[in-house]
């Protein structure tokens, strides 16, 4: 993963936000608001996703190949753990 490509997708995410919280202060219709809301949830999705990508690319796949059981039951823990927070 590019820290840098992650950065600068986090900073568009940031400035959107930015955006719907002026669209709340100006009383925005509400429709309106809810689609940015969605288009900044839409957006962390995929630096999440990108990151994830990194990190099964990187540290997954060193702790797999790993001769450490438990760092590699660590590493597939974490990884649940996520996925289990996301749908919660």
């Amino acid at each position: 993963m590019k820290h840098e490509e992650a950065l600068k997708r986090l900073k568009n995410a940031e400035g959107h936000l930015h955006g719907v919280v002026r669209m709340v202060e100006q009383g925005a219709y509400c429709i309106d608001v809810i689609h940015q809301i969605q288009a900044v949830q839409a957006s962390l999705g995929q630096v999440s996703a990108m990151i994830l990508n990194g990190h099964l690319n990187s540290c997954v796949t060193t702790a797999i190949r790993s001769e450490s059981e438990a760092e590699r039951e660590r590493v597939l823990q974490e990884i649940l753990d996520v996925f289990q927070t996301a749908n919660k």
